[in-house]
Formats: structure tokens, C-alpha cells, sequence
């Protein structure tokens, strides 16, 4: 009996994990396609925020459709909400640091790294801390959500990167420009699904 509830333990976990994937992803390339249209026609810091924000509640809509699965999970509104703002957050912080980036080149490098390293800070800790200040009331085990996430999105950011720097040329159109971010932003949001959807799954397994 204990092997045979093993085995339907871990299906309900896979089952988990392959939804949240899909959902997490999906809602991710879906609202990261706010920023990347918004990006390609205009340079405004304030309405890239806002389209990070607009990313951030696709998202967290996405992952309350998984979270309704999950026993204890916080509620929906909730999610979503703390999930939009957080992303708002992470979008300034990255538009703070474009926007004085040339300010920023005239300093030295001493001084450079820690302002780099708050930034990077910011923009990586931003989504995980929301999340888990609503997590934390419901999961023994919520903190390491904050780090799954920093992982997530650091490793997510660095197949973006990898991926759109080469592809982006001058002089291209304002079309190709998004068609190559929105590109670059379902490998991001697959690199963080899987690695959130894994983090998930422990969370579930240590109430």
C-alpha cells in the first residue's frame, strides 16, 4: 500500500510539474509580449514599467490556474496581484539602471559593482520575495522559494541574452525587433517554469 501511494504521490507531482510548466510558460511568453511590443516602438522607461507590470499579471494569472491544484495555496487575487507589482518593481529598477547607464560608465568600477550588484538584486529577488511573502503563511519551507526564483530568473535572463544579442541588428524593423524578444522570451519563460515548477513540487512535499 505505501508503494502503491508512493507512486500515486509522485504522479500527482508530475502531473503538478508538467501543468505548471505549461501554464507558467505560456503566461509568461504572453505578457512578456507587453514589454517586448512596447520595446520595439518606444524607448519610455515609464511605459515599459508599465507593460512589465501588465507581464506580471498575465504571469501570475497563469500560475493561479496550477496554484487551485495545490492544498493551501494563496488565493488567486493575491497572486496575482503581488505578482504584477513585483514585476513593475523589477522593470524600474532595470529601467533606472538603462536609463543613467552612461552616468553610470563615468564612475569608477569600485563603485560601479555594488550599485550593479542592488540592482541585479532588485530585478532577480523582486518576484520570489512577493511570492513568498504570501507563500510563507501556508508552506514550513516557503523561503527557499525566493531563491528558486532568483535561480529561475537569472538562468532565464541568460538564454535571452544568449539568445537576442546576436539576433538584434541596427536598422531593423519594429517587427522584427519583437518577433526576435518574443522569440528569446518563451526560451526565457520555459527556463523559468521548469525551474520554479521544481521548486514547487518540494514546497508541496515538505507540508
Amino acid at each position: 500500500m505505501k508503494v502503491i501511494s508512493g507512486m500515486r504521490t509522485e504522479l500527482a507531482a508530475r502531473e503538478i510539474w508538467q501543468s505548471w510548466f505549461r501554464w507558467t510558460t505560456a503566461g509568461e511568453f504572453a505578457g512578456f509580449l507587453a514589454p517586448a511590443l512596447v520595446g520595439a516602438l518606444t524607448s519610455s522607461p515609464q511605459l515599459l514599467v508599465l507593460a512589465g507590470v501588465i507581464e506580471g499579471a498575465v504571469l501570475g494569472a497563469a500560475q493561479a490556474v496550477v496554484l487551485r491544484r495545490v492544498d493551501h495555496a494563496p488565493q488567486a487575487r493575491s497572486w496575482i496581484g503581488a505578482t504584477a507589482l513585483a514585476a513593475g518593481f523589477a522593470w524600474a529598477v532595470a529601467m533606472l539602471a538603462v536609463h543613467n547607464g552612461e552616468r553610470l560608465n563615468t564612475l569608477p568600477l569600485v563603485a560601479v559593482l555594488p550599485i550593479a550588484t542592488v540592482a541585479g538584486a532588485g530585478v532577480l529577488l523582486s518576484l520570489g520575495t512577493a511570492q513568498w511573502y504570501l507563500l510563507r503563511h501556508h508552506f514550513p519551507g516557503a523561503h527557499l522559494w525566493i531563491w528558486a526564483n532568483a535561480l529561475a530568473w537569472g538562468a532565464g535572463l541568460l538564454v535571452f541574452t544568449a539568445v537576442t544579442t546576436p539576433l538584434w541588428q541596427p536598422g531593423q524593423s519594429p517587427a522584427l525587433i519583437a518577433l526576435i524578444g518574443a522569440f528569446g522570451g518563451l526560451l526565457m519563460a520555459s527556463t523559468m517554469a521548469a525551474i520554479t515548477g521544481s521548486a514547487l513540487i518540494r514546497l508541496t512535499r515538505m507540508t
